[in-house]
């Protein structure tokens, strides 16, 4: 018996941490003496170990035993054990979290390999396998498109095209079926570098548009459009359910999932959950706004630093005359976890879609969020640009945009040192200072892509986005078109970057730094740009001159 897929380490506290395998067939998974019983969904088999009685400010080797004999590490493995770091004072003194989204996975084909480049995270991977471990990261967070169930690679699409019994109404081009996800969670996370990382540093996910469908929840319009398919209930269901056994329930401490109504039923049912999933994902995908859906933000204190992944996917709320990033429920919920004065020194928040965009991007996608909203042809007009462009980040939700503003700078005068915003989605990678009271310094943090090809629009365009005249000519447009005043104002300090990228947020104490990383070859990385997040007068370096050429395609 062999894994399919882990161990991945995803919550760790102070003396606890959480270890997610796949597994062949049913049986027990024990790490460090602690067991817990596989649960099955549509044939495939899943644990999620919980791990007590570690030590605070510790580093446990681990291995990983089914029904008693070890099967991970694997015999003769290149790399490192795996190894659990435990969070505790000492630990929280100096936190590094690395973050990025937009991962596709590697490919066979040659043409297309050397399109999508070499992948940030499997170099990063490569390159920590000899570094001490008090260099490690403490956290990494993926945030978005862990998969791509719309874009598939050749061997996806031969994959699908030869299964039996698929639906002849299902699109040949995309993911449909549950069994269908697994493969895209088995291509992506089972590259050696990138399996060995996600075993020893914490990881947190949440997901974006393609890890369900391009333009997700961008509209009212969008969803009545999708409901009218026959394959897109299927589809829905597949993609949450997915997401609740490969993501979700790693992000939860073992307290919150003891308390999770919805992880106990699974995990105590007898026979195939597959039923139970379903009415998971189908709360989860309901608007319902309320006690009775499903919340996939959370929260994670490492030390003196919090983290709140927010949900601004499935989240929204779009039905009726209302277009909001976030429910109301789950907004006051955010801003409780926000109003700890004195208790954090960082507060980092997590969204897969940017809060602070290319100014001249932000104001056009508040100004189509007011021409969708009109009656007639004009309104049709407006939603078909929306969805064409793209234009669907919180600036295109701009009640939520404002609240979030809101609850920034409130926590900005709340004693804090910095205020850091980490996004990814738009394939480049940038760093935005936002003018706020309060004495924390406020960003903007962009990561995208870690692993994915540029289309050729992609440098012109965002360049132009940043400029003084368009940002000049766009506000102004915002304003005579109706939109108000924007609560905040914000300055680009470093990028757009292009490419592959990988970025560090070092929190020190009261410093804070973020600096951003590109491949050149498969064991090596190149910092591109680092700033000093805590000064005012913010420093940035120059960025470091790029290696020699490599051979783009070079395997890890």
């Amino acid at each position: 018996m062999s894994l399919v897929l882990g161990p991945v380490l995803r919550h760790v506290g102070e003396t606890t941490a959480q270890v997610w395998v796949q597994t062949e067939a049913a049986g027990s998974v024990t790490v460090l003496g602690c067991t817990a019983r596989t649960f099955e969904v549509a044939g495939h088999h899943y644990a999620l170990v919980p791990v007590t009685g570690l030590e605070p400010d510790s580093v446990t080797p681990y291995d990983v035993r089914f029904d008693g004999e070890q099967v991970w590490p694997l015999p003769a493995s290149p790399f490192p054990g795996c190894l659990i770091r435990t969070r505790g004072p000492k630990a929280g003194e100096h936190t590094r979290m690395i973050f990025g989204s937009c991962r596709y996975p590697k490919v066979a084909d040659p043409k297309l390999s050397r399109e999508l480049g070499l992948d940030a995270l499997d170099v990063y991977a490569a390159r920590m396998v000899h570094r001490p471990v008090d260099e490690w990261p403490d956290a990494l967070l993926l945030l978005g498109d862990q998969v791509y169930a719309d874009e598939l690679t050749p061997q996806n699409r031969r994959r699908i095209a030869g299964r039996r019994g698929r639906h002849p109404d299902w699109p040949d081009d995309e993911i449909v079926g549950f069994d269908e996800y697994v493969g895209l969670y088995d291509d992506s996370w089972k590259d050696p570098e990138v399996r060995w990382l996600m075993s020893s540093v914490p990881t947190a996910m949440i997901f974006d548009d393609h890890d369900v469908r391009d333009d997700w929840n961008t509209s009212a319009a969008w969803r009545a459009e999708m409901n009218e398919t026959t394959w897109w209930r299927t589809r829905i269901r597949s993609a949450l359910a997915s997401y609740w056994v490969y993501q979700h329930i790693g992000n939860l401490s073992p307290d919150e999932l003891a308390a999770d109504p919805d992880y106990r039923k699974v995990v105590e049912h007898e026979g195939d959950t597959w039923p139970l999933l379903q009415e998971i994902a189908d709360r989860a995908d309901a608007e319902t706004d309320g006690a009775k859906g499903v919340r996939f933000s959370f929260r994670w204190d490492i030390g003196r630093n919090r983290l709140l992944m927010i949900d601004s996917r499935n989240g929204r709320i779009l039905d009726g005359d209302e277009h909001l990033m976030l429910g109301d429920p789950e907004f006051r919920w955010l801003e409780e976890q926000t109003a700890a004065p004195g208790a954090i020194d960082h507060l980092v928040l997590g969204t897969s879609v940017p809060w602070l965009l290319p100014h001249a991007i932000g104001d056009l996608e508040t100004v189509n969020e007011i021409a969708a909203a009109k009656p007639g042809r004009a309104g049709k007009l407006g939603e078909s640009v929306r969805q064409i462009a793209d234009l669907e980040h919180w600036s295109a939700f701009r009640v939520s945009f404002d609240r979030l503003a809101a609850m920034i700078e409130r926590a900005a005068g709340s004693g804090l040192a910095t205020v850091n915003v980490l996004s990814g989605d738009v394939h480049h990678s940038y760093a935005a200072r936002a003018e706020m009271s309060g004495d924390a310094a406020v960003h903007q943090l962009t990561c995208s892509p870690v692993h994915n090809k540029m289309d050729w629009y992609v440098k012109p365009g965002f360049r132009l986005a940043w400029s003084r005249g368009a940002k000049r000519f766009a506000e102004r447009w915002s304003l005579r078109a109706g939109a108000p005043p924007k609560p905040v104002t914000w300055k680009r300090l470093a990028g757009p970057l292009f490419g592959n990228t990988i970025a560090t947020l070092d929190l020190d104490g009261r410093t804070a730094q973020v600096f951003f990383e590109q491949p050149v070859s498969s064991a090596a990385l190149v910092e591109k740009e680092r700033l000093e997040l805590t000064s005012r007068r913010t420093t940035i370096t120059a960025p470091v001159p790029a290696a020699p050429p490599v051979e783009e395609n070079s395997a890890s």
